[in-house]
């Protein structure tokens, strides 16, 4: 089992190889802010919105897109 600096160490690799170290250091900080809990969201990102709300969203998102491509 790794400790919590070796899983702190590995958890800012990615995002530092893609931000580099300045805005994944804002990142952290953004995560930090205010407290989380992703297994708790998770949970409740269902709970009002369904696939077929989500769907709907997507498609009337992509709607726009092609309306604004097509506009120019």
């Amino acid at each position: 089992m790794k400790t919590d600096t070796e899983i702190r160490e590995i958890g800012f690799e990615v995002p530092a190889s893609k931000l580099g170290p300045v805005e994944a250091e804002m990142f952290v900080t953004l995560l930090l802010r205010k407290p989380f809990d992703y297994t708790e969201w998770h949970k409740r990102l269902w709970e009002v919105e369904n696939i077929n709300s989500g769907s709907n969203v997507a498609m009337a998102a992509r709607r726009v897109k092609a309306e604004q491509k097509g506009a120019c």
